[in-house]
């Protein structure tokens, strides 16, 4: 009965083996998996005969398999593994006396012998041998250190922010995500533990939009936090023991056509010229999604009433089109020389008629229109006139700003034109600004310099993250205002911040031609000397949990279009990676001003993208979404796009792991001193597997003068701590819920150092939703 049992198992998985491999073979791809299903197939035949042959044949597969595996992808376990996996175990099935004793002999005397195992033996135990000596090899590791030596100290952090508070949602307006506290260090790091845990009452509802988000970084000043919420309620809680102060709720309501529901941050601010104590004194400026920006009272939540309207500024006006919860703003403004300069989100691809992507600067105590900055009318920031509108559809920036107001510069990370994915009939303006970031006057909004990092984008490579500022120390010892700008194809770009002008060298290489016959493509496009974009995508780097779903990623790779980086968009579907996400996202990089290094923690997900005519696009409301995943309708376009991660039929990237990592660079060279593998698959799985495979992630890192680095961002749910120096692994933290925020640290009037954490999950990439603020120190 086993014989037959086996006999059938092998033929099924022989003709699945063999038809998607010749189909693959048609594609123009690998012949293995055809081999394979003919083995498989041969096998079945023979043990249905009853022949010992059948072990023969089958250790012919075993050699064959083994020989191929490492010649695509050496001695790589997590590719290794789907590749050989389903092969020995059924090997060693097929070493069990109730399959040998069927294929053997009786010898004249009467005894059954059962088929002689040393042919098939001997191949599986040096398969499983390989695949244990590749458990301790890690071929994607660089391993290496950086400098630990300050190159400058004290280094400039960028305003006057005590080193004990955390002002801005990166610290400081230079946006470093560098603390100068040391109590927590390398060698204590590991005693962390959980001091208190305050849970907002802000949690998910069953008719939020599926972008429902957690990312804020709360401040502290003084002796409170200060932080929102998705659904954009402000809180104040006790720096020491996370109790609440207050809590308003700015009723910003629902709205189904709302992409993001989110809040990165609150906007601290102190009137000098007001009285100490006096009301609103001190203002917590809140963003909503519903496109206001409301100045409350820092020490009780109220509204703030003299600002603005009633204490409420109405970030619609002065927009040709206003379709509600189409436009919001998700990040803090910034509070620079008196002014509020303020950016805002717009829909992704959902229509051509959507609000403009203007930067506005505004009085801070009164909401007075100060200047403003369309991208698509650049040369007039003179504030907008009654009954005229700034221009329908420009370039957005989503993300946060940095300031030095030292140089009097504002710089903006600009994002693309909607629909991110035409480039047809775009302005000599948008062609200029998108994807870029600009750097502007703080007094009067005009444009000090632009330097593009993608040229005609298609492909939704937004500047996703806060520029990080920081003065450079040369080899001569000349110091250089320096901006460090991550972005989501990997590039890191170092410019002079004064001018924008190159201090890592990048240059432009070719880059694929074949848009649709209605746009085309920049021929070239830029990269950075220092880059952690990947490779291009070869049929080898085609993953799955077994060979089945291996075997379909080979053939979708081959029925897309994909040429590199910078594939155009297609009809026929294109692969996209670096993908949406980004290698860098909101999260930024967190830079050490002394030591002038790096951390970052780039992710790898390739992305799909299809273009659907419009006569081809179903009715509103089927299979429809915006953002990253589904069908993007672009109403008013030529084109919708469907798009989203380019998975296996399981759900499962096609692509190889790692996913994610944490890297260190030095800036002052320009090269990346380590990247290690970071994350589980802890909460990926069903069963709660600790494997260490690299996985992605999307939220920023800190670091501190005591040498750590902390962020959670994983899609499993753990704050960790690394070393800066080597990238060593030192803490880690079971988080209540995903953790796709970026954290701080501070210390108390007791001289205590805390780290906080806020754990709430992120909703496209399908973490645990929460609504928790925790605080640890050491005990």
């Amino acid at each position: 009965m086993a014989i037959v049992i086996t006999s059938i198992l092998f033929i099924l998985i022989g003709l699945a083996l063999g038809g998607g491999g010749l189909w693959l073979v048609m594609l123009g791809g690998s012949v293995f998996y055809a081999f394979a299903g003919a083995m498989f197939l041969l096998t079945a035949i023979l043990l249905a005969m009853r022949r010992a042959a059948a072990l023969w044949a089958y250790a012919a597969l075993v050699i064959v398999a083994l020989a191929w595996a490492i010649w695509e992808v050496g001695f790589d376990w997590w590719q290794l593994g789907p590749r050989g996996g389903l092969i020995i175990l059924l090997g060693l099935w097929l070493l069990t006396p109730w399959i040998r004793r069927p294929l053997g002999f009786l010898s004249p005397t009467g005894i059954s012998y059962g088929a002689n195992p040393w042919p098939l033996a001997i191949p599986v135990v040096i398969a499983i041998t390989i695949a244990g000596y590749s458990m301790t090899t890690d071929p994607h590791r660089i391993t290496g250190t950086l400098p630990t030596e300050a190159v400058t100290s004290p280094a400039t952090f960028g305003g006057v922010v005590p080193d004990e508070e955390w002002h801005q949602y990166g610290r400081t307006l230079f946006g470093q995500r560098y603390s100068p506290l040391d109590q927590i260090n390398v060698s204590n790091v590991k005693d962390l533990k959980e001091v208190w845990r305050y849970q907002t009452g802000d949690v998910k509802r069953p008719e939020d939009v599926g972008e429902t988000t957690y990312q804020v970084t709360p401040l502290k000043v003084g002796d409170t936090l200060y932080l929102c919420t998705p659904h954009n309620w402000a809180i104040a809680l006790d720096a020491k023991t996370g109790k609440e102060k207050w809590k308003y709720d700015s009723n910003s309501g629902m709205n189904p056509n709302r992409q993001h529901q989110t809040c990165r941050g609150v906007t601290y601010y102190r009137d000098t010229a007001a009285a100490p104590g006096s009301a609103c004194a001190e203002r917590v400026f809140l963003p909503t999604s519903d496109a206001r920006l409301i100045a409350l009272d820092a020490a009780n939540g109220q509204i703030c009433t003299s600002f603005a309207e009633d204490g409420v500024l109405h970030l619609e006006k002065g927009m040709q089109y206003n379709p509600a919860g189409y436009y919001y703003s998700t990040s803090p403004p910034v509070a620079v020389a008196g002014k509020l300069i303020v950016g805002g989100a717009v829909n992704d691809n959902y229509s051509t008629k959507e609000q403009s992507g203007v930067i506005r600067a505004y009085d801070i105590n009164t909401g007075a229109l100060i200047w403003n900055w369309d991208s698509g009318n650049p040369d007039v920031t003179t504030p907008l006139p009654e009954g005229q509108t700034y221009t329908t559809n420009s370039p957005n920036s989503w993300s946060v700003f940095s300031v030095d107001d030292g140089l009097g510069m504002v710089y903006i990370p600009l994002g693309n034109q909607v629909p991110d994915q035409l480039g047809m009939n775009r302005s000599a303006h948008v062609e200029k600004y998108s994807s870029s970031i600009v750097a502007l006057d703080i007094a009067t909004g005009q444009v000090k310099w632009v330097q593009q990092f993608v040229h005609h984008d298609l492909w939704d490579m937004d500047v996703p993250a806060q520029p990080v500022l920081f003065d450079m120390t040369k080899s001569d010892g000349t110091p250089v205002p320096a901006l460090v700008a991550p972005t989501k194809q990997g590039d890191i770009y170092v410019l002079d911040r004064r001018t924008g002008e190159a201090i890592i060298p990048f240059r432009e290489i070719p880059a694929p031609g074949g848009a649709i016959p209605e746009d085309h493509t920049s021929p070239t496009q830029p990269i950075s000397d220092l880059t952690f974009s990947p490779p291009p995508l070869q049929e080898k780097d085609m993953w799955g949990i077994s060979l089945f779903d291996q075997l379909a990623c080979r053939i979708q790779f081959h029925r897309y279009k994909y040429e590199g980086r910078y594939t155009p968009p297609s009809l026929v579907g294109s692969i996209i990676y670096p993908g949406n996400f980004g290698t860098f996202n909101w999260g930024s990089v967190a830079v050490d001003p002394e030591r002038q290094i790096m951390f970052g923690m780039p992710t790898y997900l390739a992305f799909t993208s299809r273009l659907v005519p419009a006569a081809d696009i179903p009715p509103r409301g089927q299979d429809e979404k915006g953002s990253e995943q589904g069908l993007n309708r672009n109403d008013g376009a030529p084109y919708g796009v469907f798009m989203g991660p380019f998975l296996s039929p399981l759900s499962i990237p096609c692509q190889a792991p790692p996913w994610g990592y944490v890297t260190g660079a030095d800036l002052r060279t320009g090269k990346i001193a380590y990247k290690h593998r970071n994350g589980t698959i802890y909460d990926m799985t069903p069963l709660p597997l600790p494997f260490k495979v690299g996985v992605p992630g999307i939220g920023g890192p800190i670091l501190t003068r005591g040498g750590v680095a902390f962020l959670g961002a994983a899609v499993d749910n753990f704050l960790r701590a690394y070393d800066v120096t080597n990238g060593d692994h030192l803490w880690q933290a079971r988080l209540p819920a995903g953790g796709q925020a970026t954290p701080m640290t501070y210390t108390t009037s007791d001289n205590k150092q805390f780290v906080v954490m806020v754990a709430g999950g992120h909703g496209s990439i399908g973490t645990k939703p929460g609504d928790y603020v925790i605080g640890y120190a050491l005990p």
